[in-house]
């Protein structure tokens, strides 16, 4: 061991004699911290220990005020110590009283060291205890001494149990690391602030006999299980709280579908025939589903998988009789259900009067459960890795589903901290209803136009809940992703037309559908196209310009559903003029079409691009003067612009939005468009956070368009911005080499109190 006298191999032999001496705990305690203070050549070796008020108590320690013996105490997460123990982590400052978590003990005299080193005590996986040594100098620990600290507190942890100088309960089940607070980092998927105690979600049905005895009862048990599940779906849309329309009753609807759909029933007959129980057939189609759907490198398309597990649960318990608890009967009023993952049916067996909030291991923001969930306004985070390790039922926990974060066992100052959130949210958003049908106007009368979102029919009620001014962007790939099959000229003409219905004189930019790649169509043959990097594949324009049937069939039904108004239509992942050139051309075609039927056409026809391909910004002068309009599409530009994966959890924080790089490449898009005087719009998740908004205003944005819960408080935002100052502010950070200048932006807003 470097630095050490005699090494680890004597200090543990010295350790074990110690434990086998006939004296009390404490003085085989104050023994130990000498040998280890000894033999890692440390002026101060401290012992603290789990107490019965679950604190952590300096028991022993060699070099501090021996005073502070069993008088010095620290709350897990208090201090360097508690930091220790709360995340089960070592510790290793060269200047231990320049951290921000230092908690001053004066009583313990330890102001005159610097240094420090600590690691937890562990028994069966539990931290019972922090063994720390300190130095006068500033010294960084090596990986060796930190290594042999660890060994050192491991067997001091037998030690300390075999003494009984903590409380078994410590490490007993329910164990200390069931009963101290824990904390979770997910991702927020609906916003929210829910206070409340945990319910664990219903298992799974498991199934155990495999071999049917009589084919023919099978081929009926299943055949009537099925019909009475489309029943109870059927009576599940027409509930009160449903019946209404919004995205959710899309979603159920597609839910139903699904439910209904006859090839879907046909694989579970034919795996009956086979020889197979009904449970067993059910089991084997839902198998084979969720191998197809898990390659798909679209997180949307595999987020349908979850629809098909609740499918083929509901029809297992139907099969066996196996009820779902009285789940709403035994909610408590205050509910956060936690989960791996469900569909959205699931959710609704639950009470929503009660249901305040949902936590999943897995899931998507996009996740049909996450649709329904938002509809009703239940707070929901995801990817919320291993809570199920971690939480009891009847555990009190908070969810915070704008940050994404979760606390289980919360302390009282974090419950009164987030109660306190809760009620200046509920404040907030009654700011935002006051101001909805007020107009986006900076402070120096920049006007800003605010736009939404969307991709199916339930969408547009936002257009005037959320007081924007259109659709910035109309995904019509989801109409084409919820279906069984190839949606119709009918279908789309329907859907497009509902669409410019609702949304009357505002504008509406169609995006033509950005399919493949990592959005691959199930009815679609598509099943031989292996690609090793989907976003980077044959998708969106591509497949349009390999297949211009699709796009003129798309084309022709949004010409004949805006007949005699206006129509907006903007291409997807345009990588150079020649695709633009190529795309329109079809457009023409088919616009030549209406006037050789004699057909009404458009009053107003506009064609856009998007802008999500780096290589098109260097383009931009033989670009703009053939278009209407362009659209910076801010996700996949961030990815391609970083050669950074979004889908990839290991990289997808790496780069921020605020950036210089981003910036710098927003401002050269602002100034091309200006000069061409082509209008600009950016859509995305950039522009749904107010910071963010605020970065492309001082770039001269003047149309961003964003979530419909995004549009209050980024409304609010642009109230209060003066944006001569914010520009001149910017022009100082586009060339520095920071990796962000999210702070410098932060600490503008705040010097010149714009909401952010």
């Amino acid at each position: 061991m470097p630095g050490s006298v005699g090494g680890p191999r004597i200090l543990l032999r010295r350790l074990r004699e110690v434990m086998a001496e006939p004296e009390s705990a404490q003085k085989r305690l104050d023994k130990i911290v000498v040998l280890i203070a000894s033999n890692m050549v440390a002026e101060v070796c401290s012992v603290y220990l789990v107490n019965r008020q679950r604190e952590l108590e300096l028991s022993a320690t060699e070099g501090l005020k021996p005073t502070a013996v069993h008088n010095t105490r620290l709350k897990t997460g208090e201090g360097l110590v508690g930091d220790i123990a709360e995340h089960a982590r070592p510790l290793n400052l060269a200047d231990a009283q320049s951290h921000p978590g230092f908690a001053y003990r004066p009583e313990t005299g330890e102001e005159i060291y610097k240094s420090l080193m600590g690691v937890p005590i562990l028994r069966s996986g539990k931290v019972v205890g922090v063994l720390a040594v300190q130095n006068r100098t500033k010294r960084h620990y090596t990986e060796e001494e930190v290594e042999a600290l660890q060994t050192v507190a491991m067997v001091l942890a037998e030690v300390v149990a075999a003494a009984e100088l903590v409380d078994p309960q410590a490490y007993a089940t329910p164990d200390l690391a069931r009963e101290v607070p824990y904390y979770i980092q997910a991702t927020a998927f609906c916003e929210g602030i829910a206070l409340g105690h945990a319910v664990l979600h219903e298992p799974r049905v498991h199934v155990t006999k495999l071999i049917a005895e009589d084919t023919e009862v099978e081929l009926k048990r299943l055949e009537q299980s099925v019909y009475a599940l489309r029943g109870s779906i059927d009576d599940m849309l027409e509930t009160a709280d449903l019946s209404h329309a919004g995205e959710h009753r899309e979603v159920l609807q597609a839910y139903r579908m699904f439910a209904n759909d006859r090839g879907w029933l046909k694989r579970m007959l034919e795996a009956v025939r086979t020889g197979l129980t009904a449970e067993a057939a059910v089991e084997r189609v839902q198998n084979d589903t969720r191998a197809r759907l898990q390659r798909a490198a679209d997180p949307y398309i595999r987020d349908r998988l979850h629809d098909f597990d609740d499918l083929a649960n509901r029809l297992l318990r139907q099969l066996t009789g196996v009820t779902l608890a009285s789940l709403s009967a035994n909610l408590p009023n205050d509910a956060i259900v936690i989960a791996r993952n469900m569909g959205p049916a699931e959710l609704l067996d639950y009470d929503k009067t009660r249901l305040r909030g949902l936590v999943l291991e897995e899931g998507a923001a996009n996740a049909h459960v996450s649709i329904v969930a938002r509809a009703f306004g239940i707070a929901t985070v995801g990817r919320a890795d291993d809570i199920l390790d971690h939480i009891e039922p009847g555990d009190a926990i908070i969810v915070d589903g704008d940050t994404g974060e979760v606390y289980l066992r919360p302390s009282q100052e974090v419950i009164a901290s987030y109660s306190e959130k809760a009620r200046f949210r509920a404040r907030k958003q009654e700011q935002y209803k006051a101001i909805r049908n007020e107009p986006a106007i900076t402070c120096d009368g920049q006007r800003v136009s605010l736009y939404v979102n969307a991709g199916l029919q339930v969408d547009l009620p936002h257009l005037e809940e959320s007081g924007a001014e259109g659709i910035g962007l109309f995904r019509t790939e989801l109409q084409f992703m919820i279906a069984s099959t190839l949606p119709s000229l009918r279908d789309q003409i329907e859907l497009y037309s509902a669409v410019l219905d609702v949304a009357g004189d505002t504008p509406v930019v169609f995006r033509t559908l950005d399919i493949g790649g990592d959005k691959m169509l199930p009815y679609m043959n598509f099943a031989a196209l292996k690609e090793e990097n989907p976003a980077l594949g044959w998708r969106a324009i591509r497949i349009s310009l390999d297949r211009p049937g699709l796009l003129r069939h798309q084309v022709r039904a949004l010409l004949t559903a805006a007949a005699g108004r206006s129509l907006r239509i903007m291409f997807p992942m345009i990588a150079e003029v020649a695709e633009f050139q190529r795309a329109r051309a079809l457009v023409d075609k088919e616009m030549a079409r209406l006037d050789q039927f004699g057909k009404e056409k458009p009053a107003l026809l506009e064609i856009g691009t998007m802008l999500e391909v780096p290589s098109l910004a260097w383009q931009l002068d033989t670009l703009l003067p053939l278009v209407d309009f362009v659209s910076v599409g801010s996700n996949d530009l961030l990815q391609f612009l970083f050669a950074s994966d979004r889908g990839n959890a290991r990289v997808a924080g790496r780069y921020d939005f605020l950036s210089p790089a981003v910036l710098s490449f927003l401002k050269h898009i602002v100034a091309k468009c200006h000069r061409h005087e082509t209008p600009l719009t950016l859509c995305g998740e950039m522009s749904g956070k107010p910071l963010e908004a605020m970065a492309l205003l001082g770039l001269g944005f003047r149309r961003i368009s964003m979530s419909p819960a995004a549009v209050g408080p980024v409304k609010m935002m642009v109230r209060s911005l003066d944006t001569g100052k914010l520009e001149a502010f910017m022009d100082g950070l586009l060339d520095l080499p920071d990796r962000s200048v999210r702070e410098r932006l932060a600490g503008f807003a705040e010097a010149h109190g714009v909401l952010v």
